[in-house]
C-alpha cells in the first residue's frame, strides 16, 4: 500500500471514540469526534496556499486531502462538554514506495503548519512523526477492517523527551446512515 491508497480508503466520514491520557497532569479525557476525510480540489485556495508557502510543485496538489473535525470533550474543570472543531488540508509526498512527507495546513499536537514524515509498514500501519514547536507526535493508524481503523499516538516534549500524552481511537465509518464494522 502507498500513501495515496491509504488516504483513499479512509475517504469517508467516520465516527471516533478517544481516550487521552495526560502523564504530565494525570488526567483521562474522553473525546468523541465525527471525522471526514474527502480528496480536495486541487484548485481549493487552501490547497494552493500550502503549496505555495511550502515551494511545491502544483501536480501535488492534485494528490491533496481534506480533514473535518468536530469533537466533544470532557477536559475542562466543571466537566461540561467542550465542542471543538476544525480542518485540515493533507498534501502527502511519496519518496519512496512506502516513506514520504506530509504537509499539513494544520497540526495534530499544534494548532500550526507542519511537514511530518511517514512510514507505512508492511501491514499497512501509517506513523506519521511530526516536530512541533514545543512537541513531537508520532501517530499510528491502521484498518482493522475496511470500516474500521484504529489510532493511537505519543506526544512528547521536545526539550526532555517526556511522554506528555498518550491516546487511543478506534474509529467506525458511516455507511448508508449506518456504522459498519466489516
Amino acid at each position: 500500500m502507498n500513501i495515496e491508497d491509504f488516504f483513499l480508503k479512509s475517504v469517508g466520514e467516520w465516527n471516533s471514540m478517544r481516550s487521552g491520557h495526560s502523564l504530565a497532569f494525570q488526567e483521562f479525557e474522553e473525546i468523541r469526534s465525527k471525522i471526514k476525510i474527502n480528496p480536495a480540489k486541487s484548485q481549493d485556495s487552501r490547497v494552493i496556499k500550502l503549496l505555495k508557502e511550502n515551494s511545491l510543485t502544483t501536480n501535488v496538489g492534485e494528490k491533496a486531502f481534506q480533514i473535518t473535525w468536530d469533537a466533544k470533550s470532557d477536559w475542562n474543570e466543571e466537566n461540561q462538554k467542550e465542542k471543538v472543531s476544525g480542518e485540515s488540508i493533507l498534501i502527502p509526498i511519496q519518496i519512496t514506495q512506502t516513506e514520504g512527507k506530509i504537509f499539513r495546513s494544520l497540526g495534530y499536537s499544534e494548532e500550526i503548519q507542519v511537514v511530518s514524515l511517514y512510514k507505512i509498514l508492511d501491514d499497512g500501519t501509517l506513523i506519521i512523526h511530526s516536530n512541533y514547536n514545543n512537541f513531537c507526535t508520532e501517530e499510528r493508524i491502521w484498518f482493522i477492517s475496511n470500516n474500521l481503523r484504529s489510532r493511537f499516538s505519543v506526544t512528547r516534549s521536545i526539550k526532555s523527551t517526556a511522554i506528555l500524552q498518550t491516546s487511543y481511537a478506534s474509529e467506525i465509518r458511516f455507511t448508508k446512515n449506518r456504522l459498519h464494522f466489516t
